[in-house]
C-alpha cells in the first residue's frame, strides 16, 4: 500500500472496486491533510496541535451527524465528503480519532523508550487504516482485525527501519532506546552514521540490532497473512503484493548489511518482477 509519503494506503487503486474508490480517497484526504498538519510547513508545535484540535471538533460533528460549526466551515472540503462516505459505508469513527491521536503525538514525541511504546503508537497511526479498509469490505471480525493490525504495524516498522537516516534529520528516532542500549549503542552512533564518521556496515552491534528489529517486522507481516483467505478478488491480490513488498524491503535491508545511511533500500523494476512471480506462490509461514 504505497501512495506518496502516507505509506500503506492504496488510494483509489485500479484494483479497488469502483464503488469503494471515493470512500478510500476521502479517507486518504482526511489522513493525509491531518498528517501534513503534524509534519509539514513551518508552524510551531502549539499551532499544529490547535489545528489538529479543530479536526477533532469537526470529527465530533460528523459523529453527531451535524453540519460543521461556522468556525470550522473551512474544513468542509475535507469533512463533507468524508461524512458522506462514513454514512454510506457505516464506517466506525474510532479509527479516525485514533489517527488524530497519533498525529498529535507526532508533534511532541520524538523518541520511544521501548517497543511497547512504539507499538502503541503504531496501533493508532497505522492499524486504523487497515481497520477502515476492512469495514469497507464488511470483513471486520475480531480475527480479521488482529491479522490486519499485524500487517499494518509490520509495514510501519519496515518503513521505520528503512528510514532511520531520514527520520534522524527530522529529530526522530523510532528505534526503541532500550534496544539501542542493549546492543551498546546510542543516538550518537546514529548521528555518526548519518554524517559519515562511522562505518556502520561492519559494526556487529548495529547488525545484531537491525536483525532483531527486521525479524520482528517480518513475523508480524507473516502472522497477518491468513487475512488473505478472508478477502476475495482484487483486494486479496493487492494485499498479497503489499505483504510481499514489505518482505522484499526487509530482504533489501539485509542485502545492504543494514546500511540505511548511504543505501536506503527501495523497490525497483526487478523487484516488482520478482514480486509478480512470488505472488503466484503461497506466502512463507512464520
Amino acid at each position: 500500500m504505497s501512495v506518496d509519503h502516507y505509506e500503506n494506503f492504496p488510494v483509489a487503486s485500479l484494483l479497488l472496486p469502483k464503488a469503494l474508490r471515493p470512500a478510500v480517497r476521502n479517507i486518504y484526504v482526511f489522513a493525509r491533510s491531518a498528517d501534513d498538519i503534524a509534519d509539514e510547513g513551518n508552524a510551531n508545535p502549539q499551532e499544529r496541535l490547535q489545528a489538529l484540535a479543530t479536526y477533532e471538533r469537526a470529527l465530533d460533528s460528523v459523529q453527531q451527524r451535524q453540519p460543521l460549526p461556522l468556525a470550522l466551515k473551512k474544513l468542509n472540503p475535507v469533512f463533507e465528503p468524508l461524512a458522506a462516505s462514513i454514512r454510506q459505508h457505516n464506517l466506525p469513527l474510532q479509527p479516525f480519532y485514533d489517527l488524530l491521536s497519533a498525529f498529535k503525538q507526532d508533534v511532541s514525541v520524538k523518541r520511544y523508550a521501548n517497543l511497547a511504546q512504539l507499538l502503541d503508537y503504531s496501533q493508532r497511526s497505522a492499524d486504523p487504516v487497515g481497520r477502515l479498509m476492512l469495514a469497507l469490505y464488511q470483513c471486520d471480525s475480531a480475527q480479521a482485525y488482529a491479522w490486519s493490525d499485524a500487517i499494518c504495524s509490520g509495514l510501519q516498522l519496515v518503513n521505520f527501519w528503512q528510514d532511520v537516516a531520514i527520520d534522524w534529520h527530522k529529530d526522530r528516532v523510532y528505534i526503541p532506546l532500550d534496544h539501542l542500549s542493549a546492543h551498546g549503542l546510542d543516538e550518537e552512533f546514529i548521528n555518526a552514521c548519518v554524517h559519515g564518521t562511522q562505518r556502520c556496515t561492519i559494526n556487529p552491534a548495529w547488525s545484531a540490532l537491525m536483525q532483531s528489529l527486521t525479524h520482528d517486522a517480518r513475523q508480524r507481516l507473516l502472522y497477518g497473512a491468513p487475512l488473505l483467505q478472508l478477502l476475495k478478488g482484487r483486494i486479496a491480490f493487492e494485499l498479497k503484493f503489499i505483504i510481499l513488498g514489505g518482505l522484499r524491503i526487509l530482504e533489501r535491508l539485509e542485502a545492504v548489511e543494514f546500511d540505511v545511511f548511504t543505501r536506503r533500500p527501495t523497490l525497483n523494476k526487478a523487484d516488482w518482477t520478482r514480486l509478480a512471480y512470488r505472488s503466484l506462490r503461497r506466502l512463507p509461514s512464520i
